[in-house]
C-alpha cells in the first residue's frame, strides 16, 4: 500500500515562483514611473510656492530674497533650490531632486537672465 502524501510538488512550487517573478517584472517599472511623476510634481509645486513667497516678500520689502528662511519656504523632502540671479528687479531659480535626476525645473521673473531650462518668464520649464 502507498502512503498518501499531502503538500506541493516541486513543479507546482516552481510555477508559482515563475508567476510571482513575472508579476514583479511588470509591477516594479510601473511603481518607479509613478515615483518619478510624484517627484516631478513636487519640483513644480515647490517652484510655484517659491514664486508666491517671492512676491509676498517683495510686497513687504521692495526687494527679492535668495534665502529660503527669509521667504518662510519649506521645500518638499529632497528638493534642492539653486538661485541664479536675485536682484531688486527679478529672480531666477532652479530645483532638483536626487530621485528625479536628471530632471530639473527652473523659473525666472523680472529682468534677470534665465537659468536653463527656463525660457519664458513666469513659466516653469522642466527638462
Amino acid at each position: 500500500m502507498r502512503k498518501q502524501r499531502s503538500g506541493f510538488t516541486l513543479i507546482e512550487l516552481l510555477i508559482v515562483v515563475v508567476i510571482i517573478g513575472v508579476l514583479a517584472a511588470i509591477a516594479i517599472p510601473k511603481f518607479q514611473n509613478t515615483r518619478g511623476k510624484a517627484n516631478l510634481a513636487a519640483l513644480k509645486s515647490d517652484l510655484r510656492n517659491m514664486a508666491t513667497a517671492q512676491e509676498a516678500y517683495f510686497y513687504q520689502n521692495a526687494v527679492y530674497s535668495s534665502s529660503l528662511a527669509a521667504l518662510n519656504l519649506n521645500p518638499s523632502p529632497g528638493v534642492t533650490f539653486t538661485f541664479g540671479s536675485v536682484t531688486a528687479g527679478g529672480w531666477s531659480a532652479k530645483v532638483t531632486h536626487p530621485q528625479a535626476y536628471p530632471i530639473q525645473c527652473a523659473l525666472f521673473m523680472g529682468g534677470v537672465p534665465a537659468l536653463a531650462p527656463a525660457v519664458v518668464e513666469g513659466v516653469i520649464n522642466c527638462q
